[in-house]
């Protein structure tokens, strides 16, 4: 990784704790906050984690230039949605078991953190597949994907795995549970369109949701797949379909009864040794406080060995006034 801030580099703007920006250094513009203007020409060539000064206040501003990560970026991102922050990403890449040059699913992308962090974690020849059913953030994950040098790990799919359409379209003329096994037989019927093609040379910005669901990538193709989605239970036949032989999927939902009809969904799907967790984030406050100084005049208190020996002073002791008194 690159030491030095080159111009059109992602910089997170470390302000204070809990405010955090980001900039992408370019010549000639301007960064301006609270503590006064800072010129992108100063951030060029300067390395990550440096302190700079503003240009006006006499120079009293400052603020550092950060490295992003995974975690900074999702302090730091403009939210689209709602976010999966870090507590829990940590605890969804670890039971996924995502590991470098692994192939993984993910739905829906919203705000993209945890896709960086999927990302980071398949790099460097992994790939992600991830999906937006609306249109405006399907062009904006694109564009972040880009600039942040992670296009070749990335393909982002303007598509609804639940498909949604065509549940609407088969209440009709039959139930849901039929549209969603109808829509699953269509991604085997659509493997030979899908697999012949390089997802590397297919035209994302063309691409468009056909309303049918699933992840069109063909049958075992990823090793893990992530849902974040307000019904999860509908994609996952989809889910099933395109995970390979004991891969992992994880479903991350807010409501205990969002949870339960997903169980249901996977048992009925052949997915096993199910396990629902909730992570909690607890903070330890340490505080500093001074114990009273022991009072001087306190005896001490004896040990064993000095009361055994008190105890034979005074048996010894009675012994002797016994034979003075025999005596006497």
């Amino acid at each position: 990784a690159r030491r030095l801030i080159q111009p059109s580099d992602l910089v997170v703007v470390f302000e204070s704790f809990n405010d955090l920006n980001f900039v992408y250094a370019t010549p000639n513009d301007i960064f301006s906050n609270r503590n006064g203007h800072f010129h992108h020409n100063d951030f060029i060539g300067k390395p990550y984690g440096c302190k700079i000064r503003s240009k006006d206040n006499e120079g009293l501003g400052f603020l550092y230039l950060l490295r992003p990560t995974p975690e900074l970026w999702a302090r730091s991102l403009p939210h689209r949605t709602q976010i999966v922050h870090e507590l829990d990403a940590s605890m969804i890449t670890h039971y996924l078991e995502i590991s470098p040059n692994m192939t993984v699913c993910e739905s829906g992308t919203g705000s993209g953190a945890m896709s960086h962090v999927i990302l980071r974690s398949i790099a460097p020849k992994g790939k992600l597949h991830t999906y937006e059913f609306n249109k405006m953030r399907v062009g904006k994950a694109r564009k972040e994907f880009e600039g942040h040098g992670l296009g070749h790990l990335v393909q982002v799919h303007h598509r609804d795995v639940c498909g949604k359409k065509n549940l609407l379209a088969a209440k009709n003329g039959a139930n849901s549970e039929e549209g969603i096994e109808q829509s699953a037989e269509d991604d085997a019927l659509t493997d030979s369109a899908t697999t012949d093609v390089d997802n590397d040379d297919m035209n994302e910005e063309e691409e468009v949701d056909d309303g049918k669901g699933g992840f069109q990538l063909g049958q075992a193709a990823a090793h893990a797949i992530f849902l974040d989605l307000p019904e999860p239970w509908l994609a996952v036949p989809h889910a099933a379909y395109t995970i390979k032989p004991n891969g992992r999927i994880c479903s991350y939902s807010p409501c205990m009864e969002q949870t339960q009809k997903t169980v249901a969904a996977m048992k009925q799907n052949g997915f096993h040794s199910l396990r629902t967790v909730e992570a909690r984030l607890k903070e330890y406050y340490v505080d500093e406080y001074e114990m009273e100084t022991p009072p001087s005049d306190l005896l001490d208190i004896p040990t064993e060995e000095a009361v055994s020996l008190e105890k034979e002073r005074q048996v010894g002791g009675t012994q002797k006034t016994k034979e003075s008194e025999d005596k006497t």
